[in-house]
């Protein structure tokens, strides 16, 4: 079984508060989890009104199989015109490991 992970450091555009954070991130997570068949939830910066931390896993058989899925999570995430995507940090572990 193969495990892997993304970690998207988002700059979020015109927000203001957290309760608009919240209304950018939320179809952020909801559409890299329907597009990806992947877990996706916000895993830092939860005080930050302007920034985001955005992780993504996914488990499978095969390493390509998790490396393609994010893969695709992150040109999602590259194509989302109301964010800055700082940086994203991929890791891949075997459960054998």
């Amino acid at each position: 079984m193969w495990i892997g992970w993304i970690e998207f450091d988002l700059l979020l555009g015109d927000v203001h508060s957290l309760k608009e954070k919240r209304s950018v991130i939320r179809p952020i997570l909801a559409e890299l989890s329907r597009r990806t068949e992947a877990s996706a939830a916000e895993v830092g910066d939860h005080d930050l009104h302007r920034r985001a931390r955005i992780g993504v896993s996914v488990v499978g058989a095969e390493p390509g199989h998790v490396r393609e899925v994010l893969d695709r999570a992150d040109r999602l995430m590259a194509e989302r015109p109301e964010i800055t995507l700082l940086s994203a940090r991929q890791g891949l572990a075997s459960s054998d490991d």
